[in-house]
């Protein structure tokens, strides 16, 4: 084996071939330095294509540095003609991508319609050498500039010009840019568009110019023709295009439905039409683009020769129609037929406008008022079905299904910790006395405006409680029930506490409602008035504007002590005193609650802890180790406390089988004043199988109603903001 060479894996390699780590990837590199960067004899080590100089410490690789960073350059070559003697050479015009991640390079050249030449990616993106003798080293981003030459695989290109980017990241690394270079034209293309001389001399004009200009651009127009043959009143719509590339118009006629008449491709073929056209066309012959002489050839020479005529004689003169001639209101002949533009198109508006000054573009009117709509009648209900089913039936002959409000259930519906239900507590509006004690949940699902009632099993009251109405939507009462309009629902806006419902004859009055319910109520105040606090307070606030100093007066009256805290029943009463059966229950539940002081301790913590550890046993749930790790990893402090939101989404990823409400009441027990909740206590408190709290039944779970807990109430109202608020500061 050869002294320079080394076996590594196996295999035999030279001594400049050396394994090694890039971006900690292992890889071969054939040129490696020998120890202190020296190469070793007979080495030849060849520059890094990449010049970013290397930052002290682990900084990320070039390929995430610049990733999406793309330095973009205007240039040009000349390209050689060899096969034309017209032209000699031509100019094309392209962008120079440089990609920082990597140094690769790229050319495009934009796509120019009809030029006949193969555009697009001229070289792919990739590292590219340096011209003769430094095939060795690769472009950087040092080599570019404006206004300089570079060199790619034998063809020079010009740099003209970069984007801003460009601009200012060469100016950071220290490059000082040239000025711009001029836009160089192509010399053969600048040449013959601007020649007046045709390639034929005997032809008036040159077409090729005016078709290279406005091919594709075509002007329309909307026009009717009336037709004298014809028994309908209505003129027939047509709709005239003008194409500018070679001064041609086509017509195609709109056809109405059941018109009766045969379905053509086009009203006039596409061609050049004349002004002063006769009511038939021309015999075939009669205009040609040439006009030929023959010449007699000599006797016993079946041979004829032609010559084209360059004065026309004989030829007949035509003038045709020109964009000049087509504008709205003007009146043009079709081959006898007196055609009428009424409109056009905005690309035609904008023609005229920049070529001929013309703004005013105000339509004409053709068309007869369609007739009215007959109304459509709809029958009453019939009693079958749902109403919204039976309206379907008469809208089309296929029946489809009543269609839901899909986006309401997707918003709606129940996620996380939002259930969209709202529940609220109700009795029964009667002179029966059986019937005044019973009790009743009334939940409303904000994602299809359903309605359950549920009634709470009282024990020795003779009545069975549970299920009292199916979830579905309740007519208003006081409604026809055969009838053409569609009936009135119960809307969320219509339960309130305070509010009298009929469902199906049964009268029923709102008492209270969970601590959800308040919440999300008072989150959306602008669907529910009563519980927006600024409505609330500007209508107490009209009704005792005039009467601050008595006021003032009675609630210091009320407050001996002068503890600035008076009762809720107390506020209550001075409440439907002054406002004289104004206010709602629920409103001024919502000033009490916004004013108010709550007693978080009056529902017992054990009978809540027992609730909770009957949930957590029937559902075999005894995961508290792992519940314990998650929190003590979540705890990166270390001090035992973590933000309640943060202790919900824990016991909602193990799925704890608990209610939320009753989740959320015991976490606020275990808070303190900074929202932080002592998780250890809190655990070790719901776990059953180590801290077992005995369940026992007392006069306060009578008002714990399907086994939910009620939120806080409100145990006295500081009056002095209060009065400030609707009086001012006292002075």
């Amino acid at each position: 084996m050869d002294a320079g060479c080394r076996t590594i894996g196996g295999e035999n390699f030279h001594r400049s071939q050396i394994c090694g780590y890039s971006n900690n990837v292992r890889r071969l590199f054939e040129d490696k330095p020998g120890i202190g960067g020296e190469p070793l004899p007979g080495q030849t080590l060849k520059i890094s294509s990449n010049v970013h100089p290397e930052a002290s410490g682990s900084g990320p690789p070039s390929w995430i540095a610049f990733d999406k960073q793309v330095l973009c350059f205007d240039a040009y070559f000349e390209e050689e003609v060899p096969e034309k003697h017209q032209e000699l050479y031509r100019i094309r015009h392209c962008k120079i991508y440089f990609f920082l991640e990597d140094d690769t390079i790229q050319v495009t050249e934009p796509v120019v319609k009809d030029s006949g030449i193969n555009q697009g990616t001229i070289l792919r993106r990739g590292l590219v050498p340096l011209p003769p003798p430094n095939e060795d080293q690769f472009y950087t981003m040092y080599d570019f500039n404006i206004n300089t030459e570079i060199t790619i695989y034998g063809r020079k290109y010009k740099i003209i010009d970069c984007d801003l980017y460009t601009k200012n990241f060469l100016r950071k690394i220290g490059i000082r840019l040239n000025p711009p270079a001029s836009r160089p034209d192509d010399p053969y293309t600048t040449e013959y568009l601007e020649s007046t001389n045709p390639f034929h001399p005997y032809e008036r004009f040159d077409t090729l110019k005016q078709f290279l200009e406005f091919d594709g651009q075509v002007l329309g127009f909307s026009c009717v023709w009336n037709d004298p043959e014809s028994k309908l009143p209505d003129p027939r719509e047509l709709v005239l295009r003008y194409y500018l590339s070679d001064d041609t118009i086509d017509i195609r006629e709109i056809l109405p439905p059941n018109s009766g008449r045969d379905v053509v491709p086009f009203f006039l073929k596409r061609d050049k039409l004349p002004k002063n056209a006769p009511t038939a066309p021309y015999h075939p012959g009669t205009i040609t683009d040439y006009t030929l002489l023959n010449v007699l050839a000599k006797p016993g020479r079946n041979k004829s020769y032609y010559i084209r005529d360059v004065l026309q004689t004989g030829a007949v003169r035509q003038e045709f129609y020109k964009d000049s001639d087509l504008k709205i209101g003007a009146v043009i002949n079709v081959w006898g037929r007196q055609i009428l533009l009424c409109d056009c198109d905005e690309f035609t508006k904008e023609h005229y406008r920049k070529k001929y000054g013309i703004v005013d573009f105000t339509p004409i009117e053709y068309k007869t008022p369609p007739p009215p709509k007959p109304e459509k009648i709809i029958p009453p209900y019939n009693g079958f079905g749902s109403e919204e089913d039976s309206l379907n039936s008469c809208k089309s002959v296929v029946i489809q299904t009543p269609h839901k409000d899909y986006r309401q259930f997707l918003v709606k519906d129940r996620y996380g910790m939002d259930s969209f239900i709202l529940r609220y507590a109700a009795k029964l509006i009667t002179d029966i006395a059986v019937d005044k004690d019973r009790k009743f949940i009334i939940s409303y699902f904000l994602s299809d405006d359903t309605i359950s009632v549920f009634e709470y099993a009282e024990r020795n009251s003779g009545i069975a409680g549970g299920k009292f109405l199916e979830r579905s939507r309740i007519k208003k009462p006081g409604q026809e029930l055969f009838k053409s309009e569609p009936s009135e629902y119960y809307q969320a806006q219509d339960l309130f506490v305070g509010a009298r419902l009929c469902f199906h004859g049964h009268n029923f009055l709102l008492v209270d409602a969970d601590e959800y319910t308040f919440n999300y109520m008072e989150k959306n105040a602008n669907e529910f008035p009563m519980a927006d606090i600024c409505a609330v307070f500007n209508k107490l606030k009209s009704m005792t504007e005039s009467h601050g100093k008595e006021i003032r007066k009675a609630f210091a009256v009320t407050d001996p002590e002068h503890t600035n805290v008076i009762g809720y029943d107390t506020f209550r009463n001075w409440i439907v005193s002054v406002a004289a059966g104004g206010f709602s229950e629920h409103e001024i539940m919502t000033l009490g609650r916004h004013y108010g002081i709550r007693d978080n301790s009056q529902t017992d913590l054990l009978l809540l802890l027992s609730m909770a550890q009957e949930k957590l046993k029937k559902n075999a749930f005894e995961n508290f180790e792992q519940l314990m790790t998650v929190f003590l990893y979540n705890d990166r402090e270390k001090c035992g406390l973590l933000p309640n939101e943060t202790c919900r989404i824990i016991f909602k990823s193990f799925k704890l089988p608990l209610p939320d409400d009753l989740l959320e009441t015991l976490l606020a027990r275990f808070e303190d004043n900074q929202k932080q909740v002592d998780y250890k206590k809190f655990v070790h408190a719901l776990n059953w199988r180590e801290n077992q709290v005995r369940a026992f039944v007392e006069e306060k779970e009578e008002d714990i109603w399907n086994q939910l807990p009620r939120s806080p109430p409100v145990t006295g109202i500081r009056y002095p903001p209060l009065l400030d608020d609707l009086f001012g500061k006292e002075e």
